[in-house]
């Protein structure tokens, strides 16, 4: 299992929100390129990156910290939040991202989706935003009426790299991850699933790798690493195990 410690930009700081609240947000380091460093020095293999400005404002809002941790970062980088075209994905994978995340776009215009996986294969994931059992978007802020599992096979044949499964309700709260919504997406495609949202401590990680069904393969890790409820080491040692 791969473990994604997770790097969230608003107003250019690395910060992390409760339950998707952007009013809630607390900021753990105003340098996100050192943090990137920090995780890459702890053994991490890849690094989550969010502009959660540009989620909501529907373009890059935090390019010039998300530039600076490319620079930085000697790991892989997955990048999200306000990517709505194919000159958006192109240009992130130009400056050097690994994988370009996609989320509203995913469900306004699904045939972007396609588009973007069939010119960069291996390089495109969706997110798949869960708040009541139905698909968020726009930054989280609006609901739609789509059910997680159809968004998710909508992308079976697309040639899609993953999907991020995130509960929105559990974000930043520490209340542990939700195994059995996120286990439905992985059962009902062959896509990887990454899990997101909740994650606690080491029983977490253990939960997703033991549960019975389709593996988990990977877990984005948020507030449980910057509040040091979650040491890298165990939590690393617990996805090699």
């Amino acid at each position: 299992m791969i473990l994604y410690p997770a790097i969230d930009l608003k107003g250019g700081q690395c910060v992390r929100l409760l339950k998707g609240d952007m009013g809630q947000a607390t900021v753990f380091n105003d340098d996100p390129a050192d943090q990137a460093r920090r995780f890459a020095a702890e053994g991490f293999s890849w690094l989550h990156v969010v502009d959660l400005d540009g989620a909501i404002e529907g373009r890059s809002v935090n390019e010039v910290a998300v530039h600076a941790i490319l620079q930085t970062a000697a790991i892989p980088v997955q990048v999200g939040g306000g990517v709505r075209s194919l000159r958006d994905v192109a240009a992130w994978i130009e400056a050097g991202v690994s994988r370009v995340i996609l989320g509203t776009a995913a469900v306004n215009n699904p045939e972007l989706v396609r588009q973007a996986a069939a010119e960069f294969p291996e390089q495109v994931a969706v997110a798949i935003d869960v708040r009541h059992g139905k698909v968020a978007v726009a930054g989280w802020v609006q609901t739609s009426e789509l059910d997680p599992t159809d968004l998710a096979r909508r992308f079976e044949d697309a040639g899609v790299a993953a999907l991020i499964v995130t509960d929105i309700g559990r974000d930043g709260t520490l209340a542990g991850v939700n195994v059995p919504e996120i286990g439905a997406v992985a059962d009902a495609v062959a896509i990887p699933v990454i899990a997101s949202g909740g994650v606690a401590g080491v029983d977490d990680i253990l939960r997703l790798k033991r549960r019975v069904g389709a593996p988990i393969s990977g877990a984005v890790l948020g507030k449980a690493l910057y509040t040091g409820a979650l040491d890298a080491r165990a939590a690393l040692a617990a996805a090699r195990r």
